[in-house]
């Protein structure tokens, strides 16, 4: 089974995420992970609260990371839903992962992001395709 860091090297190569974003990835185990981003002006709107852009990259991140972590099989996006339902108060998000059922070629993940002060920012959903 692959280290954290393992986990952080290979995600290494979604700059989006990694590095444009500033996305880090603080915990995994097989089905779940947990992810964060220290938020910065760059990340914020005009009313200065995170752009949905940037939540939503943290919570499809978190959710690639739960599903490929620690699989030999891949899994990429199929469909992806978030609700944002608060603006964040904080200036640090996490993004925690997990799946709800996986079988032979789909799987449901769940994903809810809250700041660091517990404000629930957004909730997604996301099924994934399995590649065999």
């Amino acid at each position: 089974m692959p280290s954290i860091e393992e986990i952080r090297n290979r995600f290494e190569n979604d700059h989006f995420a990694m590095e444009t974003t500033g996305v880090v990835i603080d915990c995994a185990e097989p089905g779940k992970a947990v992810c964060s981003l220290e938020l910065e002006e760059r990340h914020m709107n005009e009313n200065n609260v995170p752009m949905g852009g940037a939540v939503f990259t943290l919570a499809d991140i978190a959710c690639a990371v739960a599903a490929n972590g620690y699989s030999e099989r891949k899994t990429v996006s199929q469909q992806a839903s978030i609700t944002f339902l608060a603006p964040a108060k904080g200036r640090r998000l996490t993004a925690e992962a997990s799946c709800l059922r996986e079988g032979h070629t789909t799987a449901l993940y769940v994903v809810e992001v809250k700041d660091e002060l517990g404000t629930y920012v957004a909730h997604a959903t996301m099924n994934g395709y399995i590649i065999k």
